[in-house]
């Protein structure tokens, strides 16, 4: 979440968590083609310009649904280290992403029932990473975040989840409450946290899950809590009326792992 009493319109915090802190970064036109053609998972392409072969780079660059932000030259330079960046930087994914089909796919291998994380808005990269670690070591078969708004599959994150980033899948879509429906469509019964749900104890999640969890500072957003079907709240019983996002998520799987464990 991190769980909390705000409600929210929908927006994010204004707060800016896009990480070029310790991701993996590829400076200059021709190489960004290259690793556009070979199909490398690229979270971010900079830019500072447009027209030639930037053109060409932006046109690759939607077709494959990656999200293009103009930057300062300044900006690319940082990125790059001061190394010739020739307009256009691509912020590289730790890991390679997958999609919502193949984390569904994990359950039905299994011969389990859906168990899947559904981040919305998670912004903080150490955030992120400590769900990943979480989601990995409760047995969940995936997460899935969002391209915009929200931390990727950077350095930062693949440290925080201690590797767990390796081997948990984790599916980047365009849109959330699109792949919910996704979800829905396979049989997912989709737990929404939020203050004004039951105690988290009473749910019976021992089914089919997609358990959402919303951004630090406001908790899930309007449209994807209109696509919950249930809402659940943690018990909050000092002054503090939130908690972290990761930390929140710990509690809310452990209590799925162990109703399906009882």
């Amino acid at each position: 979440m991190p769980y909390n009493n705000d409600r929210r319109s929908g927006r994010d915090s204004g707060k800016n968590y896009e990480q070029e802190e310790s991701a993996s970064f590829i400076p200059g036109r021709n190489p960004v083609i290259e690793a556009l053609k070979s199909g490398r998972s690229i979270n971010t392409i900079f830019m500072n310009g447009e027209g030639g072969s930037l053109g060409l780079i932006c046109k690759m660059a939607k077709e494959k649904g990656i999200v293009i932000k103009q930057v300062s030259d300044s900006k690319l330079s940082a990125l790059s280290g001061g190394a010739s960046h020739q307009g256009v930087v691509a912020s590289c994914a730790c890991a390679e992403y997958s999609t919502v089909e193949d984390i569904l796919a994990v359950s039905a291998k299994k011969g389990s029932k859906p168990f899947i994380i559904i981040c919305d808005e998670i912004e903080d990269p150490h955030n992120l990473g400590a769900i990943i670690r979480t989601a990995e070591a409760a047995g969940a078969d995936g997460i899935i975040i969002p391209k915009r708004r929200s931390a990727a599959l950077t350095e930062t994150v693949y440290k925080t989840s201690a590797g767990a980033a390796s081997w948990l899948p984790v599916a980047r879509v365009a849109n959330i409450p699109s792949a919910i429906d996704t979800l829905k469509e396979n049989g997912v019964w989709i737990y929404g946290t939020d203050a004004a749900g039951e105690d988290y104890t009473s749910a019976d999640l021992t089914g089919s899950i997609g358990l959402v969890i919303g951004s630090e500072g406001f908790g899930i957003g309007r449209l994807v809590r209109e696509k919950c079907d249930f809402l659940l709240r943690l018990p909050m019983n000092g002054k503090i009326t939130s908690l972290n996002a990761s930390v929140a998520a710990g509690i809310f799987m452990y209590e799925a792992v162990r109703q399906r464990k009882a």
